[in-house]
């Protein structure tokens, strides 16, 4: 069986092709793997247009995920209603091709939840979003952005309590640090909206090196220095795996309370 390699706020970790075996640590700081092992160009550019979801290998997820609540967030003045059903996000638009997994449980216990809708929404690899309802601090008047609801997409999650969606890095904006939305609804009731967070080194390998995201100005908000973050973030970042299609691979546990 091939091994694959997840890797986890501090430290690499090997596992099989079905799941990883380690706890993420209780910490009570900002968390940085310093050990990815990548250079941006490893990864593919120019977004998710040759990509086939259902081709690449199964999201790996840790088989003793820290099951806790997960903490709400702002919404934030970003989100727009009547969001599309949908895998691939990106609508075209470039940036490095992300799979983002995510695998939503009870928190008391870790018990899947299966038909819970999972929304998400981020910025282009410019650090802009989408969307004409979006205020215009959001979207800073760009007139493709407005026009469409690129990076914008829900789906229910599987038996599994799992939902995979196609997209790309996001860039980042002044004040704040790389960072995905979600909002969870279980029978039609919201239960969480929160914010999930990207690694700082990993964001520095992809910001300095990719050339999707060459050009712009140094970031100026880290996760350390971000207002919005949780204090406990370790329970609100992504681990990552490197495909060998040149995919990156995101994946997080969410736990609800009810």
């Amino acid at each position: 069986m091939k091994r694959r390699t997840l890797v986890i706020g501090g430290a690499a970790i090997v596992a099989s092709s079905v799941a990883a075996v380690a706890v993420w640590p209780r910490r009570h700081v900002v968390v940085a793997a310093k050990t990815f092992d990548w250079k941006g160009t490893d990864f593919l550019s120019g977004g998710t247009k040759s990509i086939a979801l259902e081709k690449l290998p199964e999201p790996l997820f840790r088989s003793s995920p820290n099951c806790v609540v997960t903490v709400a967030q702002t919404i934030g003045p970003c989100h727009v209603n009547n969001v599309p059903a949908r895998q691939d996000v990106s609508e075209g638009k470039a940036g490095l091709p992300l799979r983002l997994a995510v695998r939503i449980v009870h928190a008391a216990d870790c018990r899947p939840i299966e038909n819970a809708d999972i929304e998400i929404w981020h910025t282009d690899h410019r650090g802009i979003y989408s969307g004409r309802e979006a205020a215009e601090m959001c979207t800073f008047g760009d007139a493709e952005a407005i026009s469409g609801l690129a990076f914008r997409g829900r789906q229910p999650t599987n038996t599994k309590g799992q939902a995979s969606f196609l997209t790309a890095y996001p860039g980042w904006y002044k004040g704040r640090t790389p960072h995905v939305h979600c909002r969870i609804l279980v029978e039609g009731k919201e239960l969480l909206v929160s914010q999930i967070y990207f690694d700082d080194v990993l964001s520095d390998i992809i910001y300095g090196e990719h050339p999707d995201y060459l050009g712009r100005p140094a970031r100026d908000t880290r996760n350390d220095e971000d207002g919005l973050i949780p204090e406990d973030a370790a329970d609100h970042m992504f681990d990552f795996e490197k495909l060998d299609s040149g995919v990156l691979s995101a994946t997080i546990t969410i736990g609800l309370a009810a």
